[in-house]
C-alpha cells in the first residue's frame, strides 16, 4: 500500500482545505510530520484512517459524525476527506463525507445530512477515473479485502503508536494476549475452546439424560411387575446402574410369563362352559319366537275378517274410476276449448274499445278494409318525410355558411394587421442575428488571446517564485561557502598540528637496534614523545573528510543557485517586466470579456431560428388571406341556391301535413290508427274460431260419456280420481291382499304350528345362565390380558432400555474424548504441563515470531546489546503466559522488559512495532506496506541513539518503504529534510510541505 495524495477539508483542527503530497514526501524515504502540541499532527493520521475505514483510530473512533468536524469551518463547508493510494496494483481514490448537522434552508432549527462515500479507480488505458461504488458497506469490504487487515490491525501496523508498544513491553500476559488477539485474529481459537466446552457440557447432559431415562424405565417396569421386581438404590451417572436394572428386569419378565400361562388355561375352561350356555339360550329363544309368531298370525287373521266390507267397497270405487278414464280426454279437450274461447272474447272486447265509435260494431272484414286504407295513406307520406328532413339540413347548411363567413372575415382582418408590422419586426430580428454574429467573431478573436495571457501570467508567477528562491539560494551559497572555508581552515590547522608532532609519531615506530627511517642511526637515546594535544592520522583524515564534505555542500548550493537563476531568466524572458498583478488584471479582463461575448454569441442560433420562423409565418398568413378571399367570392352563389330549394320544400310540406303540426305528427297518427284496426280485425277472427271449436268439444264429450256407461258427462267427471287418490286407493287394496297372503303363509308353517303345541319357553332362566358363563369368561380374559400386558410392557421397556444403553455407549465415549480435549485446550488438564490455553499457545507462537523480527532491528538500534526473546514462564493463576524478556549482551543475563530505561524502552518498542508490522503483513497475505507512520517517542533518545534509530528507519527503503515520523522534537527538523509542518492559528491549522530532494 502506497499513499499518493490526501485532501482534508473542515476536519479536526483544519478549517479550510489542506493537501498532502505523499509522493513528494516519500521520495526521500524518510519524512517528518511536526508542529506544536495541539496543532493537529495526529489528525492527519486520523484522516488517513477515516478515509480507509470510515472511522477514526483508537479512542477517537467515537467521533464519527459532527465530532470530527472542524470548529473553524464555515457553516456552508462540508467536511470531506479524499485519499488517493495504490494497493494491490490498483490506483484508487476514496472520498468520505461524515454526517453534517446544518441549519435548515427554510425555517428554524437544524437538519442532518447523511454521510456519503465514493470509491473510484484510475483506468490507465482510458487515462480517466471510473466510479466503482457509493455504498459505505461495499467500500469498507473492498478496502478491508485489498489491505488484508482490519482497522485495528491497520492502526497498530501502519500508524505505529509508540505509547501502545511501550505499554505492551511492560504489560502482563493477559494484556499482551488482548492486543495480539486483535492483530492476529485468534478469536477462532478461543471459539474452539468455547465450542469444546459447549460440546463437553452437551455430551455430559446427554449422558445424564440417558441414565435418567434408563432409571425412569426401571421405575415403569417395577410398576408393571408389581412385587416381582426390586430396583437398585443407584443415581444417574453412578457405575453399575445399567447392569442392575437389566438383571432385575430379567427376573420380572420370567415371573410374568409364568402368570400368563396359568391365565391362558383358566380362560379355555371358561370359554367351553360359555359356549354350552349360549347354545341352550339360542334353542329357548327360537321356541319362544315361533310361539309368539303363531299367536300374532291368529290375531291378524281376525282383524282381516272384520275389515272385509271396506275392501269390497274400495274394489267397486276403483272399477268406476277405470271406466271414467275413457271419458277424461274429451273432458280435457272441452275445458281447453272453453278457456281459449273466453280469452279470445276478452281480447276482442279490449281491441274494439280502442277504435273510433263508428267502427266499434264493424265485422272482421270491415276492420281489415279500414286498416288497408290507413296503411296506403301512410305510405304516401314517405316523400314528405324526406322533404321535411332536407328542409332541416338546409337550415344547418345556411348557418354553417354564416359561420364560415365570420371566420374568413376574422382571418382577413388578423392577416392584414400582422402583415402591416412585418417590415419593422423583420428588421429587429435581422439586427439580433447580426449582433450575435459579431459577438461570435469577437469570441474567436479573444479565444486566441486567452492562452498566451494565461501562459504569461503563469510565467510571471514562476518569475516571482524563482526570484525569492534565488535570494534563498544565494544565502545558502554564502552560508555553505562560510562553512567550507571554516572546515578547510580547521583541516589545515589539524594538519599543521600533526606535522608539528610528526617526530613523536615517528619515534613511536623506533625499535632498539633497528636503523632510524630518517637518520639511519641504530641508537635512539632521546626519542620524541607525544604531548597532550597530539594529532594522529585518523584525526587529520576526519578533518579532511569534513572539509571535502563542506566543499561538496558548497558546490551543491552553487549548482542549485545556477539552476534557479537559469529558471528565473527563462521566466523573465517569457513574462517580461510587467508585474504579476497587472498581468492578472489583464487576464481577468480578457476572461470576463470572453465570457460576455460567448454569452452573446450563444444567442445566434436562437435569433436565426426566430427569423426563419417569422418568415414562415408571413408566408402562411399570405396564403390564408388568399384562400379566405376565394371562399368569400364563391359563398354568395351557394346561399342563393339554398334559399330557392327551401321555398319549394316549404310549399310541398304545407300540403302534406294537412291539419297536423308536421309530417311526422301526421305519420304518427296514421301509424297508430293502422295498428289499432289491424289488431281489432285479428282478435275478431280469433274469437269466431274459438267459439266454433267450443261447440265441437261439447258434442264429442256427450258421445264419450254415453259409450262409457254414464248418463251425463257430469257423472263421468265425478267418477274420475286424481293421481294421489288413485295411488292411495290402490295402495290400500294391495296392502289388504298382502296381509291376507302373509297370514295364510304363517299359519301353514309346520315348525311354527309344532312350537305352538309345546309348553311356553322360559327365556329369562336361559339368559341368566348364559350371563353367568359370560362373566366367568370375561374375568378369565381380563386376567389373561393383564398378564399379557404385563409381559408386553416389560418386554417393551427392557428392549427400550437396551436400545438406550446401545445409543448411550458412543455418547459416553464421545463425552470422555471431548472432556479430555476441552480440559487440554482450557489448560486445566494434567496432560497440559504448562497450563496454557489454546489461544495463548497460538499467540505465544506469534509473539515468538514478532520477537525474532524485532530483534533484527533492536540489535542495530542498541549497537548489538539487546535481544528480545519470548518466555513460556508461568505468570498469574498458575498458567503459562505470554512472557517477553530482553537479553543484555553486556551482562549476558535475561531480564524483564519492564527494567528498560525510557530511551531503551522507546527503541525497543519501536523495534517491536516494526517487527509486528512485518509479521502482521505476512499474516495478511503479504500485502506490501510502502508507507508507515511512527507517532512520537523520539524525545527520550540521545544523539547517538537517535542516529542509530534513524539509520534503522532509513534502511526500510531497502524494502521500498517510506516512513513518516510524527514528532515535535526540534533536532529531527535538522536531521530529516522532507517535512510536513502543521501550523496552528486562531482560524485553524494549516499544512506546509517541504520536499526532501
Amino acid at each position: 500500500m502506497r499513499l499518493h495524495r490526501l485532501d482534508i477539508t473542515a476536519f479536526g483542527p483544519f478549517g479550510g482545505t489542506q493537501t498532502v503530497d505523499f509522493d513528494e514526501l516519500s521520495a526521500a524515504g524518510l519524512f517528518l510530520l511536526h508542529g506544536p502540541t495541539g496543532a493537529g499532527k495526529t489528525s492527519v493520521l486520523d484522516a488517513v484512517c477515516y478515509a480507509l475505514y470510515g472511522s477514526a483510530p483508537g479512542a477517537r473512533q467515537s467521533g464519527q459524525g459532527t465530532a470530527l468536524r472542524s470548529d473553524h469551518a464555515a457553516p456552508s463547508t462540508r467536511t470531506e476527506i479524499r485519499l488517493e493510494l495504490t494497493v494491490a496494483g490498483r490506483r484508487l481514490e476514496i472520498t468520505r463525507q461524515p454526517p453534517l448537522e446544518r441549519p435548515k434552508k427554510r425555517g428554524t432549527g437544524t437538519t442532518l445530512d447523511k454521510a456519503q462515500s465514493w470509491l473510484r479507480e484510475y483506468d490507465g488505458a482510458a487515462a480517466a477515473w471510473k466510479d466503482l461504488s457509493r455504498s459505505h458497506q461495499e467500500i469498507g469490504e473492498e478496502i478491508t479485502q485489498l489491505l488484508g487487515m482490519s482497522r485495528e490491525q491497520f492502526c497498530q501496523v501502519v500508524l505505529l503508536p509508540q505509547g501502545d508498544f511501550a505499554r505492551f513491553l511492560r504489560a502482563d500476559a493477559e494484556a499482551r494476549g488482548k492486543l495480539l488477539g486483535r492483530l492476529f485474529d485468534t478469536h477462532r481459537f478461543a471459539e474452539v475452546e468455547k465450542r469444546l466446552a459447549e460440546r463437553r457440557r452437551a455430551a455430559e447432559a446427554q449422558v445424564r439424560e440417558g441414565d435418567a431415562a434408563l432409571l425412569a424405565d426401571a421405575h415403569r417396569m417395577q410398576q408393571a411387575a408389581g412385587d416381582a421386581m426390586e430396583l437398585p438404590e443407584l443415581a444417574p451417572g453412578e457405575p453399575g446402574l445399567a447392569e442392575a436394572v437389566l438383571s432385575a428386569a430379567a427376573v420380572a419378565r420370567s415371573t410374568a410369563r409364568e402368570q400368563l400361562t396359568i391365565a391362558h388355561c383358566g380362560l379355555g375352561a371358561a370359554e367351553s362352559a360359555q359356549a354350552a350356555a349360549e347354545r341352550a339360550l339360542a334353542d329357548v329363544r327360537e321356541v319362544d319366537r315361533l310361539q309368539r309368531r303363531f299367536a300374532q298370525a291368529r290375531e291378524r287373521a281376525a282383524l282381516l275378517e272384520e275389515r272385509a266390507d271396506g275392501y269390497h267397497q274400495a274394489q267397486a270405487r276403483m272399477e268406476r274410476a277405470r271406466k271414467a278414464e275413457a271419458v277424461a280426454p274429451a273432458l280435457d279437450l272441452r275445458e281447453a276449448a272453453e278457456a281459449e274461447d273466453r280469452r279470445a272474447a276478452e281480447a276482442e272486447t279490449r281491441a274494439r274499445g280502442l277504435l273510433p265509435v263508428p267502427l266499434v260494431d264493424a265485422g272482421a272484414a270491415g276492420l281489415a278494409a279500414a286498416a288497408r286504407r290507413a296503411a296506403e295513406e301512410l305510405g304516401g307520406l314517405d316523400s314528405a318525410r324526406r322533404a321535411e328532413q332536407r328542409l332541416a339540413e338546409l337550415a344547418g347548411e345556411r348557418a354553417e355558411l354564416d359561420s364560415e363567413e365570420r371566420s374568413d372575415e376574422d382571418v382577413l382582418q388578423e392577416a392584414e394587421i400582422w402583415l402591416a408590422g412585418w417590415e419593422e419586426a423583420r428588421a429587429g430580428l435581422q439586427q439580433a442575428v447580426e449582433s450575435a454574429q459579431e459577438a461570435a467573431t469577437r469570441a474567436e478573436q479573444l479565444a486566441v488571446q486567452r492562452e498566451p495571457a494565461r501562459k504569461r501570467l503563469a510565467a510571471a508567477r514562476q518569475r516571482d517564485q524563482f526570484a525569492r528562491d534565488t535570494d534563498d539560494a544565494q544565502q545558502q551559497v554564502i552560508d555553505a561557502t562560510d562553512r567550507a572555508q571554516k572546515a578547510r581552515a580547521d583541516w589545515l590547522d589539524v594538519k599543521e598540528r600533526r606535522l608539528n608532532g610528526i617526530a613523536a609519531e615517528l619515534a613511536a615506530q623506533l625499535t632498539a637496534g633497528e636503523p632510524c627511517a630518517v637518520c639511519g642511526a641504530t641508537e635512539h637515546p632521546a626519542p620524541a614523545r607525544k604531548d597532550a594535544g597530539h594529532v594522529d592520522r585518523e584525526t587529520e583524515e576526519r578533518a579532511l573528510a569534513g572539509s571535502q564534505h563542506a566543499d561538496e555542500q558548497r558546490a551543491e548550493a552553487e549548482r542549485r543557485l545556477a539552476f534557479v537563476q537559469r529558471a528565473l531568466a527563462a521566466a523573465q524572458g517569457e513574462a517580461g517586466d510587467t508585474s504579476t498583478e497587472e498581468l492578472a488584471v489583464q487576464a481577468d479582463d480578457l476572461e470576463r470579456e470572453y465570457a460576455e461575448v460567448r454569452t452573446l454569441a450563444s444567442a445566434l442560433h436562437t435569433a436565426t431560428e426566430r427569423l426563419r420562423q417569422a418568415e414562415r409565418e408571413r408566408e402562411q398568413r399570405l396564403t390564408a388571406q388568399r384562400e379566405a378571399a376565394v371562399r368569400t367570392a364563391t359563398r354568395g352563389a351557394r346561399r342563393d341556391a339554398l334559399d330557392r330549394e327551401r321555398t319549394t320544400l316549404e310549399a310541398e310540406l304545407a300540403e302534406a301535413r294537412g291539419a297536423a303540426d308536421s309530417v311526422a305528427a301526421r305519420a304518427a297518427q296514421l301509424e297508430r290508427q293502422t295498428a289499432l284496426l289491424t289488431d281489432a280485425a285479428d282478435t275478431a277472427r280469433v274469437a269466431e274460431d274459438t267459439a266454433q271449436r267450443l261447440k265441437d268439444a261439447d258434442a264429442r264429450l256427450a258421445d264419450a260419456a254415453f259409450r262409457a256407461g254414464f248418463d251425463t258427462p257430469r257423472a263421468a267427471a265425478a267418477a274420475l280420481l286424481d293421481d294421489a287418490a288413485h295411488r292411495d286407493l290402490q295402495h290400500r287394496l294391495d296392502a289388504w291382499q298382502a296381509e291376507e297372503a302373509a297370514v295364510r303363509a304363517v299359519l301353514a308353517e309346520a315348525d311354527t304350528a309344532e312350537a305352538a303345541r309345546q309348553p311356553a319357553a322360559d327365556v329369562l332362566a336361559a339368559e341368566r345362565a348364559a350371563a353367568d358363563a359370560g362373566r366367568r369368561v370375561r374375568e378369565a380374559a381380563s386376567a389373561r390380558d393383564a398378564a399379557a400386558r404385563r409381559c408386553a410392557e416389560l418386554d417393551r421397556l427392557s428392549a427400550r432400555s437396551a436400545t438406550g444403553l446401545r445409543r448411550l455407549a458412543p455418547l459416553r465415549q464421545e463425552y470422555d474424548r471431548v472432556a479430555r480435549l476441552s480440559a487440554l485446550a482450557a489448560g486445566t488438564s494434567a496432560d497440559n504441563e504448562r497450563k496454557m490455553r489454546l489461544e495463548s499457545y497460538v499467540l505465544a507462537a506469534r509473539l515468538e515470531q514478532v520477537a525474532a523480527a524485532a530483534t533484527v532491528r533492536l540489535q542495530r538500534m542498541s549497537s548489538g546489546r539487546y535481544t528480545l526473546v519470548h518466555s513460556d514462564d508461568r505468570t498469574g493463576r498458575g498458567r503459562s503466559g505470554l512472557g517477553l524478556h530482553v537479553v543484555d549482551a553486556w551482562t549476558g543475563r535475561e531480564r524483564d522488559t519492564a527494567t528498560l530505561s525510557g530511551g531503551e524502552t522507546f527503541f525497543a518498542s519501536l523495534a517491536l512495532a516494526l517487527g509486528l508490522a512485518d509479521v502482521v503483513t505476512d499474516e495478511a497475505g503479504g500485502v506490501r506496506l510502502d508507507t508507515l507512520f511512527i507517532d512520537e517517542g523520539f524525545g527520550s533518545l540521545d544523539d547517538q541513539t537517535l542516529d542509530e534509530v534513524l539509520d534503522v528507519l532509513d534502511s526500510l527503503r531497502e524494502r521500498d518503504r517510506s516512513v513518516g515520523i510524527v514528532s515535535h522534537v526540534a533536532d529531527l527538523r535538522r536531521r530529516v529534510h522532507a517535512q510536513l509542518e502543521v501550523v496552528k492559528g486562531r482560524s485553524g491549522s494549516v499544512l506546509r510541505q517541504r520536499g526532501g530532494v
